[in-house]
């Protein structure tokens, strides 16, 4: 269960129980509704200034500043842009998060392989961010996200700087990984997507749950 209340800024209870069918919500709003710092404050990026916030059980008044970076291991985010180390392959990119968290080098060489070959990136192990086209750069952003098995995976306006193709790419690669029971968190201001995703929607407008439907849509 992820859950928020305040009363000024935004109300709502979402489900967010691993099964595909639930799994899979969009956020949706124009820019500046409000969808991000709906993000930041499930991943405690930013503090509500009232209500509570309660994800998979955790209720965050009770966390400690050192609880935090464990919280956020269980969440994974995809940036718009990507934030990869330009410097680094793709292999290195995706490993970095098995690093930070601890694991020896031998289950990193056996676990980034599948990650890379889920979100369809085999053969470009040692291309450079540099190296590769935006729906590739963001390919990798998403399995260096998912490649902890986190139980939430937050996609903050992943097809927002790429083409409607490699868009739609991204957006099936999300329901894929949704349909391994990973919760899918998915931002956007694209109605096209929504009408098409036919899954859960909340509308956010002016800092507001305005909407809430099962098999939502996009309507003026």
């Amino acid at each position: 269960m992820v859950g928020m209340t305040d009363n000024e800024d935004f109300e709502v209870a979402m489900e967010a129980e691993a099964t595909p069918d639930r799994a899979n919500i969009a956020l949706f709003g124009a820019t500046g509704a409000g969808k991000s710092t709906l993000l930041k404050l499930l991943t405690r990026e930013e503090k509500p200034t009232s209500g509570k916030i309660v994800v998979g059980g955790i209720d965050y008044d009770t966390l400690k500043d050192s609880q935090i970076p464990m919280l956020r291991r269980k969440i994974g985010v995809v940036f718009q842009d990507f934030k990869l180390l330009p410097q680094r392959t793709v292999f290195e990119n995706i490993a970095f998060a098995l690093e930070i968290a601890g694991m020896t080098s031998r289950e990193i060489k056996n676990t980034v392989p599948k990650v890379i070959d889920l979100v369809g990136l085999t053969g470009k192990e040692k291309n450079f961010p540099g190296q590769l086209s935006g729906g590739e750069r963001q390919r990798v952003a998403i399995a260096r996200a998912v490649v902890r098995q986190p139980k939430i995976l937050i996609a903050d306006e992943p097809t927002g700087n790429l083409d409607p193709k490699h868009g739609w790419d991204i957006v099936r690669l999300l329901e894929k990984i949704n349909k391994y029971g990973t919760t899918v968190l998915l931002t956007t201001h694209n109605a096209d997507i929504v009408n098409k995703l036919k899954r859960r929607v909340i509308t956010i407008e002016g800092g507001k749950i305005t909407g809430d439907q099962a098999e939502g849509s996009y309507r003026q």
